[in-house]
């Protein structure tokens, strides 16, 4: 760990509301080359309620207008962000789809940037994103920050869910070996009758686990159980 990397740790250690985390996160974004950030955490569990949380550095101009015009549903960083964890830069071609919120974007001078996602085993994601007005993002500087910057992202992941977001499998009976492997059976469309002739158990006893993980789950048929476990992680 370098002094840069010391020093940012050491802040955010003691940052306990998220408002002191983004300041810290600021500071290295711009020690970095960068005058704006932004952190968003997406939490698909309940499915038809997935949350979204976000904070930034942006003009509150354009955080209004970003929020008010819908652009969080089109934007296509957040687009890639849900889905890869590979480093995207902003450009004219990534924002081809999304021209009108391109320009309003850069109106605020949120002209070049990059965004990058962390994907936690239990279904959330968060991304951080570091813009400036000018002066275009080059290989060689992608290149030679890129460790500090693949750094930063993880650290600012960390940082705000440790202030501001619970994990979705708190509060979750934890489910035993055998209540997974039975469930992954039921994952991959085995029947109790089949899981049962497969793991050497009787019907019944296949039958009380799916009933035991259901509680434990919070969920009322064992279709729901598979989804929410595939969802966090649990199948994996």
């Amino acid at each position: 760990m370098n002094d840069w990397t010391q020093d940012v740790v050491g802040r955010l250690a003691e940052a306990r509301e998220p408002a002191q985390v983004l300041t810290q996160i600021s500071a290295a974004a711009r020690s970095l080359g960068f005058e704006h950030c932004a952190y968003g955490l997406r939490v698909f569990v309940p499915f038809t309620r997935p949350e979204t949380w976000m904070l930034s550095t942006y003009d509150e101009r354009w955080n209004r207008r970003y929020m008010d015009a819908g652009y969080l549903e089109i934007d296509p960083t957040v687009v890639h962000g849900v889905r890869s964890r590979e480093p995207l830069v902003w450009s004219d071609e990534l924002f081809r789809g999304a021209a009108r919120m391109w320009d309003e974007a850069r109106s605020f001078g949120l002209r070049v940037g990059l965004a990058q996602s962390v994907f936690e085993a239990d279904g959330r994601v968060g991304m951080l994103s570091l813009a400036r007005s000018s002066e275009p993002l080059t290989s060689a500087e992608m290149r030679t920050k890129d460790p500090m910057l693949q750094w930063l992202v993880s650290a600012a992941h960390r940082a705000f869910c440790r202030c501001c977001s619970s994990s979705p499998l708190a509060g979750l009976e934890p489910l035993t070996s055998r209540q997974i492997e039975i469930l992954r059976w039921t994952a991959d469309g085995k029947t109790s009758d089949e899981t049962a002739e497969i793991l050497g158990l009787s019907k019944t006893t296949v039958n009380y686990h799916i009933r035991n993980i259901m509680i434990a789950l919070r969920v009322n048929n064992k279709n729901s159980a598979v989804a929410l476990a595939s969802r966090l992680g649990i199948l994996n």
